[in-house]
């Protein structure tokens, strides 16, 4: 049997990471979101918001990132992973803001297959801004449009997590996953 690669997407604010520190204290494998990082290490570049500034850069890093952990959760052998987004997260945001990218980002997204995609729609009750996070609550609505597209384009099926505390949300997804 092979790792089973779990997503978990959602736009910004949406209880993702909360998700997976949820499923981490499970004792469940996850790898966690890196958009962060790569926002960090560009601000010790002196770069304040680098996916605002070149967002073409940020979405690679990014990319590259994702695709490492693609290939690294292959050492979990026989388990499951949760990854706190996925490859086609890149693609949705670059939509999003309507820039191009080349192909090697389409051709990333039909090399990596997740074997199920949870996703979280923005919940105005729990969404905040942040250093790292200034999208809109409007904007995040956006994006959770461009990330249903662009899952489906590449042939997922979403799962839909309801609203509800962590603990529930957490125990849908294990139930759904037959865990």
């Amino acid at each position: 049997m092979n790792t089973k690669k779990i997503v978990i997407t959602g736009g910004p604010g949406t209880g993702k990471s909360t998700l997976i520190n949820a499923l981490i204290k499970k004792g469940y494998t996850c790898l966690e979101e890196i958009s962060r990082q790569v926002t960090l290490e560009a601000k010790k570049e002196g770069v304040d918001q680098l996916f605002l500034t070149n967002p073409l850069l940020f979405s690679e890093r990014l990319l590259k990132g994702r695709q490492k952990q693609f290939i690294d959760a292959d050492v979990y052998k026989n388990t499951t992973v949760f990854f706190d987004r996925g490859i086609p997260d890149v693609l949705a945001y670059m939509d999003y803001i309507g820039d191009t990218y080349p192909e090697d980002f389409i051709d990333a997204c039909n090399q990596a297959i997740y074997d199920a995609v949870f996703i979280l729609k923005p919940w105005e009750a729990i969404y905040t801004k942040d250093n790292e996070r200034y999208e809109s609550f409007d904007q995040a609505l956006q994006i959770h449009d461009n990330l249903i597209n662009t899952y489906k384009n590449y042939n997922y099926t979403l799962i839909d997590v309801p609203f509800d505390t962590v603990e529930n949300r957490t125990n849908f997804i294990l139930q759904v996953l037959d865990m």
